[in-house]
C-alpha cells in the first residue's frame, strides 16, 4: 500500500509572534565587554580535525555511497553527551567569505546541562571548532539554553534554531564573540558565565549570544528542524515537526522576514519520523530516519504528485544544500558525518 504523500493543510495555526524583548540590548553589552569576531577568524582558528569519508559505519546498507562526507575526530565520535541535529552551510547564509558548515549539538544527559553548541566545519581543510549557544542577561551574565537545536538555518548574519515547543530562536552571527580578547584563559571547564571577574564557558572559546526569538502563537505544533530555500525571488524559511509513528507531521514555509508571523503555506509529510525537510522550488526533500540506530534511513522526494524514495544513511537529521548537493549530518554515536548526495 504506497503511503501518503503530501498535502496542504490549514497555515494559521502555525503563526509565529516575535519576543525580542532585551534580548539584543544584553547581547550587545557582552560584545561591548568581550568583542566580537567574524566565522572566518573561528574557522583560522579550529582546533579539531575531520576525517574525509570516515566513520563509513554511518552508511550503513546505503548504495551508491554519497558523493562526499566528512567524519568527526574520534572525541566527538565515542561521546554519548553531545549528539548532532541541525545543518546549514555559507551558502545559506551568502555573507560568510570561506566555505563552511555549521551543525548544532544538544547535550544529552539529564544531570549538568551543558545546553547547546554551533560548530564551524571547513570542507577545504577539514579543520573544525566548536562555539557555546548562550542566554545573555541584561546584569551582563549568560548562561547555557537547555533545548534539543534539531535544526538551523543561516541567512546573512542570522543563524536560526529549532527550539521544540517555543518556535525558533534567532542568533547574530555578527555577537560571535572570542574570550580570548577579554582574557588570557578561556576559564574554567565546569563553569560557564560571569563569575569573579572572569567569563567561562565550560572551557569553549568562542560564544553566540541569542539576540531574538519567535515564539509560537498557539499551543500544539512542535518545531524539530528548519531549512532554507533560496531558489525562488524571495528566500523561504521552512520549519517543521518530527512525530514518531504518526505520517501527519506538519511542514510551513515563511517569507525570510516572518512579516505577520504566518507562513506562506503548510503540509503535511506523509511520512513518520520526519528529521529534516528543504524544498527547491515544487520539490521536497526529507529525511527520514529508520527504526533503529542500525537502520539506515531515507530520502524522501516529493514533486508534483510523485513521492520516491532514496537511499541515506544511518541516523540522518536536518537537511542544506551547497555546491550543488543536498547535505545532512548523521547523529549516532561512531555514525556521526556530514554528508552529501547529489540533488
Amino acid at each position: 500500500m504506497a503511503e501518503p504523500g503530501m498535502a496542504p493543510i490549514d497555515k494559521a495555526r502555525f503563526a509565529l509572534r516575535r519576543e525580542t524583548g532585551d534580548l539584543p540590548e544584553a547581547a550587545a553589552k557582552l560584545a561591548e565587554e568581550i568583542g566580537s569576531t567574524a566565522v572566518e577568524a573561528v574557522v583560522a582558528q579550529a582546533n579539531r580535525t575531520a576525517v574525509r569519508r570516515g566513520a563509513t559505519a554511518a552508511l550503513g546498507s546505503m548504495s551508491p555511497r554519497p558523493a562526499e562526507w566528512y567524519a568527526f575526530d574520534d572525541g566527538d565520535q565515542e561521546t554519548t553527551d553531545w549528539y548532532p541535529q541541525g545543518l546549514t552551510g555559507s551558502e545559506d547564509s551568502g555573507s560568510i567569505g570561506v566555505p563552511v558548515f555549521m551543525v548544532s549539538w544538544y547535550f544529552k544527559p539529564a544531570a549538568g546541562e551543558r545546553g547547546i553548541r554551533i560548530t564551524f566545519l571547513s570542507p577545504r581543510t577539514l579543520r573544525y571548532r566548536h562555539a557555546l549557544l548562550v542566554a545573555a542577561r541584561p546584569d551582563g551574565g549568560y548562561g547555557p539554553i537547555d533545548i534539543h537545536a534539531g535544526g538551523i538555518a543561516c541567512f546573512g548574519d542570522l543563524l536560526y534554531v529549532a527550539d521544540t515547543v517555543r518556535g525558533l530562536r534567532v542568533f547574530d552571527l555578527g555577537n560571535l564573540l572570542d574570550l580570548r580578547t577579554a582574557q588570557n584563559d578561556l576559564g574554567d571547564p565546569e563553569r560557564v558565565g560571569r563569575h569573579g571577574g572572569k567569563f567561562h564557558a565550560f572551557g569553549y572559546r568562542y560564544i553566540i549570544p541569542q539576540t531574538d526569538h519567535w515564539q509560537v502563537a498557539a499551543a500544539g505544533p512542535r518545531f524539530s528542524f528548519v531549512g532554507l530555500d533560496r531558489t525562488g525571488d524571495t528566500p523561504l524559511l521552512i520549519t517543521g515537526e518530527y512525530r514518531e509513528g504518526d505520517p501527519l507531521g506538519w511542514v510551513g514555509r515563511w517569507p525570510l522576514d516572518l512579516a505577520g508571523g504566518e507562513p506562506a503555506d503548510a503540509f503535511t509529510m506523509g511520512r513518520p519520523k520526519i528529521q529534516g525537510a528543504l524544498s527547491q522550488g515544487d520539490t521536497w526533500y526529507l529525511s527520514q530516519a529508520g527504526p533503529s540506530s542500525t537502520t539506515n534511513g531515507k530520502l524522501v522526494v516529493h514533486s508534483g504528485e510523485e513521492s520516491r524514495t532514496r537511499p541515506f544513511p544511518i541516523g540522518p537529521e536536518d537537511l542544506t544544500v551547497q555546491g550543488g548537493k543536498l547535505w545532512s549530518v548523521t547523529e549516532f554515536k561512531n555514525k556521526r558525518t556530514v554528508f552529501g548526495v547529489a540533488l
